[in-house]
């Protein structure tokens, strides 16, 4: 599949968050001009923006997970609150704030001495007890250099039999959710790059992968239907919710990671992704999750320049090495 230039056009006429990565993904720019275009997510456009909400003390909000003072008759109103910290850390991932600049390391810092996580007020970089969670913070920490192998090893001791992880395990379950799994998938491959594979964490990665692949990346095990119809809907930003473009994503990124090869067991969302397709090369949002966020950065039912983006990067590396 060969983007149109007029997609790529609108692509490029967009935030300097989606931009670089169009320059790098789906036009091969030289280096040097997609890094100078990511540089700019400092200071332009949405990354600007949210790095203006900061807190002094380095937070978003006032708080880790929940902004201070949002009560849990708020989140029964409005919905769970996307303001925090963890979630504004996981959209400047997103965004691709280089993590070597001052700005990032200074948050760091501050996020180190004063953000508490709301379960037992657990330091922010230690982690807490909910997977999701400490999957996202691993991901988020390792990206900004900061040390989070204590989160890995526990993380690496929760998976499920059945190969995946939930976050519901500290209830009871015993089972693996597509949600939970794909957190600490993105989290353990960020983890890898930057710090290097361990056989256990290649292990871990292999389960949880097969866990998916064995469902088609949407379906029930025992009877093949969709385990949730949204999944085969697109949002975003994701925050912790699955579909099969954040899975397809995934195994995009870890085979161009570690070299290893096309699972056919992808096709089937493959093809689905193919079929939402619009005439005009776009994709649409979907759906976006309900609560409070810093600012709205498209509108459901609306073409989508992160959804097009995420589309034609999966379908081009997946034709590309399925050599058609």
């Amino acid at each position: 599949m060969a983007p149109t230039g007029s997609v790529i056009d609108w692509l490029l006429a967009s935030d300097p968050a989606i931009r670089w990565q169009v320059m790098r993904d789906l036009l091969d720019a030289p280096e040097a001009e997609w890094q100078a275009e990511r540089a700019r997510v400092e200071t332009e456009g949405w990354g600007a923006r949210l790095l203006s909400h900061q807190d002094q003390d380095g937070q978003w909000a006032g708080g880790a997970f929940m902004p201070a003072g949002y009560t849990e008759e708020n989140w029964r109103e409005l919905g769970q609150a996307w303001t925090a910290t963890c979630f504004s850390l996981q959209q400047l991932y997103d965004f691709g704030l280089y993590p070597s600049s001052a700005r990032a390391r200074r948050t760091v810092d501050l996020i180190a001495e004063n953000s508490r996580w709301d379960h037992d007020a657990q330091p922010f970089w230690d982690g807490e007890v909910e997977e999701c969670i400490n999957a996202r913070t691993v991901m988020v920490g390792a990206y900004f250099g900061v040390e989070v192998s204590p989160i890995v090893e526990r993380l690496l001791g929760e998976r499920q039999p059945d190969g995946g992880w939930n976050c519901e395990r500290c209830n009871g379950s015993h089972r693996s959710s597509f949600h939970t799994t794909i957190n600490v998938l993105e989290g353990l491959l960020e983890y890898e790059n930057a710090k290097g594979a361990t056989a256990k964490t290649r292990a871990a990665r292999a389960a949880g992968e097969a866990y998916l692949l064995e469902r088609g990346l949407f379906r029930r095990l025992g009877t093949g239907a969709p385990a949730d119809e949204r999944y085969l809907k697109f949002l975003h930003p994701n925050r912790w919710r699955y579909d099969v473009l954040r899975g397809l994503e995934y195994f995009r990124a870890a085979s161009l990671a570690t070299g290893t090869a096309l699972d056919p067991r992808l096709r089937e969302a493959i093809d689905h992704l193919r079929s939402r397709q619009s005439d005009d090369g776009t994709w649409p949002l979907d759906w976006t999750l309900k609560g409070p966020v810093w600012f709205e950065m498209e509108v459901p039912g609306q073409p989508s320049r992160w959804i097009t983006l995420r589309a034609l990067r999966v379908l081009r590396w997946w034709d590309e090495h399925a050599g058609r």
